[in-house]
């Protein structure tokens, strides 16, 4: 498909974009590049193709939550900045 100097014109004005004279030649062979690009992906053969959603059919794996006992706190506070009655403290996130 062959984009004529006219149609840019005309899809600026639909678009009420103000072009500058000089960049229209590259304008309009930037459009020209999509349309050619546009045209190879619709040709491209798609014959005996599985039609899919997305590149996979894997669905969310959860795992069951289980409460596990920490026998090292000490350990696990020992970076903390700042602890109160055995647990980090943070300051107040409103």
């Amino acid at each position: 498909m062959k984009v004529s100097r006219e149609e840019i014109l005309h899809i600026a004005n639909l678009a009420q974009l103000n072009l500058d004279e000089s960049k229209i030649d590259t304008y309009l062979l930037h459009l020209q590049d999509i349309l050619n690009f546009a045209d190879i992906v619709n040709n491209a053969p798609v014959d005996g193709l599985d039609i899919t959603i997305g590149a996979n059919e894997e669905k969310n794996v959860f795992r069951k939550d289980e409460i596990k006992v920490f026998e090292d706190n000490e350990s696990l506070l020992q970076n903390a900045i700042s602890q109160e009655q055995n647990m980090f403290k943070i300051p107040k996130v409103l």
